[in-house]
């Protein structure tokens, strides 16, 4: 059984900076693909970012180019996600999740396990 485990979310003036982490167990096997997703009052769960299970293939959604960065540590079994020069707007709760395929998938309804999601608010 895959579980994720997030952790690094926080309050943070805009303009600064957070790094999201998730520990994600039982996925060395199954070669999963990794993804965050973020979800803000009434509204839906979007994808951000996505990495293969190599890391070499990553894609972003457009609101967050050149200020978010994913990467992985295989080794550790951990998927981060470094946030610089949050905006208001970035305020969600933020999710990790896995897929069980190695590809990189944008799709949420590709992903088969979520961790419990971490709260990112920034205050203007």
């Amino acid at each position: 059984q895959v579980q994720l485990v997030e952790s690094g979310g926080g309050l943070v003036q805009a303009g600064g900076s957070l790094r999201l982490s998730c520990a994600a167990s039982g996925c060395t096997f199954r070669r999963c693909a990794m993804g965050w997703f973020r979800q803000a009052p009434g509204k839906e769960r979007d994808f951000v970012a996505g990495i293969s299970w190599s890391g070499g293939s990553t894609r972003y959604a457009d609101s967050v180019k050149g200020r978010f960065t994913i990467s992985k540590d295989n080794a550790k079994n951990t998927v981060y996600l470094q946030m610089n020069s949050l905006k208001p707007e970035d305020t969600a709760v933020y999710y990790c999740a896995a897929a069980a395929r190695p590809l990189l998938t944008t799709m949420v309804e590709n992903y088969d396990y979520w961790g419990q999601g971490t709260q990112v608010t920034v205050s203007s």
